[in-house]
């Protein structure tokens, strides 16, 4: 089968009818997909107490799952190039039934661990994240920071409906038997969605140049080398998702902590990434209009003041005001990186270069859950984890700020003249 950029560009097709229903089949495909993200949480509590182990160890399985999501994206991302969406989505609807009744009859955190890592990981959720956002970008033009921003939302839709249910399912007929069912009706959904994708996309057409207008130097991005720029990305990627973890991953037990039971604790990471759906869509808009990289330094600075907002408040009350801040001022975070890649890079490199940063963000994901763990086994406490994940962002606020720096005075998607 001929690689999608080797494909006449279709203007009917960019922007069309066609693409929209694309777009709400992604939408579905994200959602289910992504559900071991989130879910693990939940049971979190549950799988600690059974297994004996500290909260650390408990944390691991999410980092396990993390890193080999971000390993598998560039795999699935090179064999969607080279095959097709199809057959690497109908391998991660396999995969995601897979690693749900492995985690299900597993004996030990080990075993539970290696499920979400090896097959809920780097063969499940990565199937149904980076491909379909890069399939996505190739289905429009006019629009592409606020389909991107759908695409991405899927994520945390999965958050918002998932955890609800783990929850009433744990308490209704156990984690064990909750996770065999979830895995059988998100792998069956995604091999079913996946027959909706098999028309290759259309390669984007560049928009055209009129008068006045610049162009972006992707010779050399933001004034660097590339491989420069992809690193400092690549950091800042690792930076904000170490602290967007820690609100995410461990809310759950943190509310356990509190004495307000885990049920209160799953209904905040659903209002938290239910509030993120929102965030991602209106931060779509706002890219399509500033640009990406002053919408990743504006997330990046709203959610270090909802991190900081967690030290002095930890009422139910104000934990439920703050997780809905939270997820309103960090969801367009991740997404603005496709768009970054899309507005400095070679459009050439933008699928292997997106695929990049996003490995990044979940590796600092995976690191920020395993770290939060770590640092409130050592202290006792998630407070000094609070102030670990705001020194990442302080870390992610200065690249973004460096960056927006290099090219302040270019317009809104800080383009720089093309060379002459």
């Amino acid at each position: 089968m001929p690689n999608a950029q080797n494909q006449p560009a279709d203007p009917a097709l960019i922007d069309s009818r066609t693409a929209a229903w694309r777009l709400l089949t992604v939408l579905g495909l994200v959602t289910l997909g992504n559900s071991g993200m989130y879910v693990v949480a939940v049971v979190l509590p549950e799988v600690q107490a059974e297994f004996g182990v500290s909260r650390g160890d408990a944390s691991l399985p999410y980092t396990l799952m993390m890193v080999c999501l971000g390993l598998g994206g560039l795999i699935t991302g090179r064999l969607a190039d080279r095959h097709g969406i199809t057959p690497v989505l109908r391998l991660g609807a396999f995969a995601v039934a897979g690693g749900f009744v492995w985690a299900s009859l597993s004996g030990s955190i080990w075993s539970f661990g290696l499920a979400h890592g090896l097959l809920l990981g780097l063969l499940g959720s990565s199937a149904t994240f980076a491909p379909l956002l890069a399939d996505t970008a190739l289905w429009w033009n006019k629009r592409r920071g606020i389909a991107v921003a759908i695409a991405a939302s899927g994520n945390y839709v999965a958050g918002t409906v998932w955890p609800p249910l783990v929850q009433w399912g744990i308490e209704t007929i156990g984690w064990r038997q909750t996770y065999l069912l979830l895995g059988l009706t998100c792998g069956i959904g995604i091999f079913l969605l996946a027959n909706r994708m098999r028309q290759r996309p259309p390669l984007v057409i560049t928009a055209p140049v009129t008068p006045g207008d610049t162009l972006p130097d992707t010779a050399r991005p933001f004034g660097m080398k590339p491989a420069q720029a992809q690193a400092l990305l690549c950091v800042a990627g690792v930076g904000c998702c170490v602290a967007m973890s820690m609100p995410q991953v461990h809310i759950v037990a943190y509310c356990v902590d509190l004495g307000f039971g885990a049920a209160r604790g799953a209904e905040m990471l659903s209002l938290m990434l239910a509030s993120g759906i929102v965030s991602r869509l209106v931060s779509g808009w706002i890219c399509d209009r500033i640009g990406g990289i002053r919408t990743l330094l504006l997330g990046s600075a709203l959610q270090c003041v909802a991190l900081l907002l967690f030290l002095p408040f930890d009422g139910l009350v104000p934990l439920y005001v703050i997780s809905a801040l939270f997820g309103l001022f960090q969801g367009g975070i991740v997404p603005s990186y496709a768009i970054i890649v899309r507005e400095h890079f070679s459009p050439r490199e933008a699928g292997a270069r997106v695929g990049a940063v996003i490995m990044a963000t979940l590796v600092g994901m995976a690191l920020g859950g395993w770290m939060s763990g770590w640092v409130f086994d050592l202290t006792g406490s998630y407070r000094a984890a609070f102030l670990n994940g705001i020194g990442w962002n302080l870390l992610n606020m200065s690249i973004a700020l460096f960056l927006f720096w290099r090219v302040r005075g270019a317009g809104p998607g800080g383009l720089r003249g093309a060379a002459a």
